[in-house]
């Protein structure tokens, strides 16, 4: 108990100094709700989210105080919140600027791949889809430009993933079934192609691949 006083002490120093950031508010409440001061408690988690809005662990524990003062729905409230905002943060920053920061990526990507640098342009769509995990498109790319570097088992496992997430997409289906061929398995390229035949039997893309395929060795 001693312990929670000494750091009240030191952390209430900190904030009446202006110095304080949105942690040392959070801790601050902490400290008071440990010694059942929730009141306290309360008015210090506000005040950190207040600095820091999506201050995940401050929204987690200013349901606790409120589930403790007798406040059920506004500690639901919280409680809904917190989850809210840690399912927005992707890379460690709210999905907004996630989403900016990827689609920049795929960009720097381009650019890379124009200049005849295509590993580097590799590199960028590989930090854009984890910024975007679910930007099939630049997974789509991605696929495209790992099979065009010759790493077709890489270019096999990126388009697996977005076969799953779009498992009517003709262009991602006919894509996999080429980097399973260029990667030797080539059952299961006729396996892919010969599905995607029987759905599109006017591609002719699709009846090429397995012409050629019949020209090919197990």
């Amino acid at each position: 108990m001693d312990d929670y006083y000494g750091a009240i002490h030191l952390l209430e120093d900190l904030v009446a100094s202006g110095r304080a950031f949105a942690d040392a508010h959070h801790l601050l409440g902490l400290c008071y709700y440990m010694i059942g001061q929730r009141e306290r408690a309360l008015e210090a988690v506000d005040r950190a989210l207040k600095l820091n809005p999506r201050y995940l662990e401050a929204l987690m524990h200013r349901g606790v105080v409120l589930s403790a003062l007798g406040h059920p729905e506004e500690a639901q409230a919280a409680f809904v919140a917190a989850r809210t905002a840690g399912a927005g943060d992707r890379g460690g920053m709210p999905a907004h600027h996630a989403d900016k920061l990827a689609n920049q990526h795929a960009a720097l990507g381009d650019a890379y791949v124009d200049a005849g640098a295509l590993g580097r342009g590799i590199e960028q769509y590989q930090a854009a889809l984890r910024l975007g995990p679910t930007f099939q498109d630049l997974r789509y790319r991605l696929a495209r430009l790992l099979l065009e570097a010759g790493r077709a088992l890489e270019a096999r496992e990126e388009l697996e993933k977005l076969v799953a997430a779009r498992p009517q997409s003709a262009e991602a289906r006919a894509a996999l079934g080429l980097a399973c061929y260029l990667a030797g398995d080539v059952p299961s390229a006729r396996d892919l192609w010969a599905a995607l035949a029987k759905d599109r039997p006017a591609d002719a893309r699709v009846r090429a691949y397995l012409a050629m395929l019949e020209r090919a060795p197990e």
